[in-house]
């Protein structure tokens, strides 16, 4: 026993897993009176805890949002003419690459995110974690082993995201330096210390948060928004013949004329779309209304306008299909100009992927699928806002080694969409299950968008399959790895909480047992954190075995995560006073929301009586070592994984925000 809090995470320190209690506070399968189509039409305009009118919303999540999509003018028409598997930009094709593009933008942005995934909202989040806590319990249950089936795909759909995150940054940034070989091949030798410079610049400033980024990248991104659609109605305008392209009749023409290639291609036109997981999983920032009128009023004509208009450019003059892009404007002061809003706009680009990688950490953490990590709250009014100084580093470590390695935008475009592909197909059959089982919509109705998104998906998908060996493996790869970490975590712990839960006694049969065992009593208040509620934890017992004595105030207190992004403040506490100074207290949390530990047993004093000598209190840790033998039941191999986890997890301290001197640990050895 000792007086230093450990970075290792006992189940004495952890929070319960969802659903460890009797009592939720919100239900997934409550049915759509709790997470429906009646609440969202209440109130479809912001989230909890967003505060400021929709406009200036709006303005923000333009440049944090959209900033991915929004940028992909930049390489996607390129791509599909002058890429690896791209076409002569003769008429016919670039009417029907523009067919796929703009049929692309609707179905799979405006129809699928925009209009539906978005409405599947929890409390306000978005993302595809916060879609699996949509899900009823009897479905996402997955008894000791940890994940089920369902929450295995979701979880592996998280995986790939994360995957995306590292490309987007990395393939934005390099094709807006690139524009300098446009101007002149002098600055080729530029380009890749250029994107490292400002990729470092880039993650150097997300801890200021993503409000006050937002604020800055929002004009900015109106600019470069304002820019596409100039660019593109120009073209336009010397060349109207090109909007025959919004008829879907020449996407099926170009099909019927390539046959396989034109499956081939749809690997490239995938580009255009890239950024719609993210817009979901960044809903939580600012809203799904602001996000709506941002992409209606802006985002959305701004890129068909200039996609029309590269199309213009090329049936003028094909010999520009080296870049489209910045051959709308004449070389010289104008290319320069372009270049450096273009930067800009793709630094901007990355943010969406960035925030929503920190949404994505912050909800697997809660939800236990990562161990602990420092979470930063940057906004007093939008719980949403955080900063995530680990995952920061690890995507900016990432991005920085991808364009070290490729060098060339091109060839990163060909590790670009496996990823991003993948999970919109996951979230296309998790949102069909919410829709059946949760919100309790017909099959008649479900099953219609089911295979209306897929139809897309997995065209989308197995066009990106193609270019796996190209690059496309650098995604699966990253997914791969932290979709192990992530079951592997998962796993350990639901198998070392039930081994404690297990060997536990009930707090009430502790309480009656109590005299027996206690020598005597001290002055002050012990509170001894458990994993499971109605169980005495371990590092009590343990405690009181080998010194006899104990507090005169005993608390024990459990952390239960709930499947909803924050619970209400007057549902938060539940305290039980017990026998012989003993009291329970269960804190529930949502998600998303920190528990600062210390606070809470203040506002259980003050409303509920509890009786703690806040001068005289000790908060008692259990920590365990794993010993990763072959006789425990997850192997030799895995459970040395998931110790190395367990001991680089944050300190228990430092998550429940509990005075580091006030902290002892008592320590046993456990073989998983």
């Amino acid at each position: 026993m000792n007086d230093r809090a450990s970075a290792e995470p006992p189940p004495g320190a952890l929070p319960a897993p969802p659903g460890a209690t009797q009592r939720a506070v919100t239900r997934a399968d409550d049915g759509p009176t709790q997470h429906g189509a009646a609440r969202r039409d209440a109130d479809a305009t912001a989230p909890h805890g967003h505060h400021g009118g929709k406009a200036a919303l709006a303005l923000a999540a333009l440049g944090v949002v959209f900033g991915d999509i929004g940028t992909s003018p930049l390489y996607a028409l390129k791509e599909c003419v002058s890429g690896t598997h791209g076409v002569p930009p003769t008429p016919d094709n670039v009417l029907g690459l523009l067919s796929l593009l703009f049929w692309s933008l609707m179905m799979v942005v405006t129809v699928k995110y925009v209009t539906f995934i978005t409405r599947a909202d929890n409390d306000g989040e978005g993302g595809i974690l916060a879609l699996l806590a949509l899900v009823p319990e009897r479905l996402r249950a997955s008894g000791t082993q940890g994940v089920g089936w369902l929450a295995g795909l979701v979880v592996l759909g998280a995986a790939l995201l994360y995957g995306d995150g590292v490309i987007t940054p990395a393939i934005s940034v390099l094709s807006a330096m690139e524009g300098l070989e446009v101007a002149t091949t002098a600055l080729k030798p530029f380009v890749v210390p250029l994107t490292c410079a400002i990729l470092v610049g880039l993650f150097s400033v997300q801890r200021w948060g993503t409000a006050r980024v937002g604020k800055v990248f929002g004009p900015i991104m109106v600019l470069w928004f304002t820019a596409l659609a100039a660019l593109g109605l120009v073209f336009i305008a010397r060349n109207p013949a090109v909007l025959a392209a919004l008829s879907p009749v020449h996407a099926a023409r170009f099909f019927a004329a390539h046959g396989l290639h034109g499956v081939a291609i749809l690997g490239s036109v995938v580009l255009v779309i890239t950024g719609g997981e993210a817009l979901y999983a960044d809903m939580g920032h600012f809203g799904r209304g602001p996000i709506r009128l941002a992409w209606y009023a802006i985002a959305l004509p701004a890129l068909v306008l200039n996609y029309f208009g590269q199309g213009a450019l090329l049936l003028q003059t094909p010999e520009a299909a080296a870049n489209p892009f910045f051959a709308m404007v004449p070389k010289g002061p104008l290319t320069y100009a372009l270049v450096a809003l273009a930067a800009m706009a793709t630094v901007i680009a990355s943010q969406a992927l960035i925030s929503g990688a920190y949404s994505l950490t912050h909800q697997a953490i809660q939800l236990g699928y990562l161990p602990r990590t420092q979470v930063r709250h940057t906004s007093s009014e939008a719980a949403g806002q955080i900063y995530i100084p680990l995952t920061n580093w690890a995507l900016a470590a990432g991005c920085l080694a991808l364009v070290l390695i490729f060098q060339q935008s091109s060839r990163l475009a060909a590790a670009y969409g496996i990823a991003v592909t993948g999970t919109m197909g996951i979230t296309s059959i998790v949102f069909f299950i919410v829709m059946r089982h949760t919100w309790r919509a017909p099959l008649a109705k479900a099953l219609p968008l089911l295979i209306l998104f897929l139809s897309f998906d997995l065209p989308f998908f197995g066009a990106n399959l193609i270019k796996f060996l190209d690059g496309g493996y650098v995604p699966a790869v990253i997914a791969a790895v932290l979709f192990i970490m992530m079951v592997i975590w998962k796993r350990g712990r639901a198998i070392l909480a039930e081994r404690f839960t297990r060997a536990a006694p009930s707090v009430s049969a502790f309480v009656r047992e109590l005299d027996a065992k206690c020598r005597a009593r001290v002055p002050g208040t012990a509170v001894f954190l458990s994993s499971r509620a109605g169980k005495t934890p371990y590092a009590l017992t343990h405690h009181l075995r080998h010194n006899k004595v104990l507090h005169e105030t005993v608390v024990i207190l459990t952390v239960v995560t709930e499947h909803v992004p924050r619970v209400a403040d007057r549902e938060r506490l539940d305290v039980t006073s017990l026998d012989k100074g003993v009291h329970q207290v269960v804190v529930r949390s949502g998600f998303m929301q920190s528990t600062d530990v210390p606070a809470l047993l203040r506002r259980a004093a003050a409303t509920h009586g509890l009786p703690i000598d806040f001068a005289d209190v000790a908060y008692y840790l259990g920590r365990e070592t794993i010993l990763a033998t072959d006789r425990g039941r997850m192997g030799r191999i895995t459970e040395t994984i998931f110790a190395v986890m367990a001991r680089n997890a944050g300190a228990v301290p430092d998550y429940f925000r509990l005075p580091p001197e006030r902290v002892v640990e008592i320590g046993v050895q456990v073989d998983l």
